[in-house]
């Protein structure tokens, strides 16, 4: 292959963050998440469950350090892509774009740093942690997060089991919703 057919070539793992992107999505929007646990079926009710996928899947690939960086890094890219389409169909204009792009890109990191400490606190700060950024009235949120908390933490376990090799080629598996 030359220099110039490669110049033109998608990466293999923009095409396999693009399948893993679109696995996250799927997960996220599975009814059980608003009809069971309450999550409000709202644009904040979605990016919550988009983020707290999509923070399982990265710590998943975290966790191979170097070896999983490019796919990871596609990974992100491939939100923040996502994000732009978003605001784009929300109506805000072209020279905003990019200002609501990085505040909502701050916002997912923030959610997964603190996805990321609760996970490492155990279950009660998980609940806690989900509680707080649910779009909900803290009572409604405790009783989703308790539902959430033991999800995610199940999603984490379940994703740690998935080799990289496998994750590499766009294929990732959620856990199976009751």
């Amino acid at each position: 292959m030359n220099i110039i057919s490669r110049l033109w070539q998608t990466p293999p793992a923009r095409d396999n963050a693009e399948e893993l992107y679109s696995a996250i999505v799927a997960q996220a929007r599975l009814p059980y998440f608003y009809a069971k646990a309450g999550v409000p079926d709202t644009l904040e009710g979605r990016f919550v469950m988009l983020s707290m996928h999509y923070f399982a899947l990265l710590h998943r690939l975290k966790q191979e350090g170097p070896a999983a960086q490019e796919l990871a890094q596609e990974l992100v890219d491939r939100f923040s892509a996502d994000m732009e389409t978003v605001l784009r169909e929300l109506g805000i204009s072209d020279l905003r774009i990019p200002k609501r792009v990085r505040g909502v890109s701050a916002t997912n990191h923030g959610l997964a740093l603190a996805f990321e400490k609760a996970l490492a606190e155990g279950n009660a700060a998980l609940e806690e942690t989900i509680a707080e950024v649910l779009p909900l009235p803290q009572t409604e949120a405790m009783r989703s997060a308790r539902l959430l908390s033991p999800y995610l933490q199940q999603t984490v376990a379940h994703l740690r089991s998935q080799p990289l090799e496998t994750l590499e080629t766009g294929n990732v598996q959620f856990p199976e919703m009751a």
